[in-house]
């Protein structure tokens, strides 16, 4: 039971890690007029901290078991963040 758990942990600690998301930088997203990919490396420093601030192990491994999408809560916030500053997403 234990050697299961520690797994657990251990590939939640590597998804999130290895979150890129991918991002359409000629695309515009919502009703914006124009492009926001201009501030595309700040917006990603920003909601990667807002991300990490706002996540720990255990509330990915809750958020992860409940979402439908199997999405941890840092990858979630990240998304939702990065679509409010107007990026499209494509993952």
């Amino acid at each position: 039971m234990k050697t299961i758990i520690f797994t657990i942990i251990f590939f939640m600690f590597l998804q999130n890690c290895s979150y890129k998301p991918i991002i359409d930088t000629s695309g515009r997203s919502g009703t914006f007029d124009e492009t926001k990919a201009t501030e595309i490396t700040n917006d990603l420093q920003h909601c990667d901290k807002i991300a990490k601030d706002n996540s720990n192990i255990l509330s990915n491994i809750v958020y992860w078991t409940f979402s439908p999408t199997m999405d941890t809560k840092y990858k979630a916030i990240n998304r939702k963040c990065l679509s409010g500053r107007g990026h499209s997403l494509l993952n």
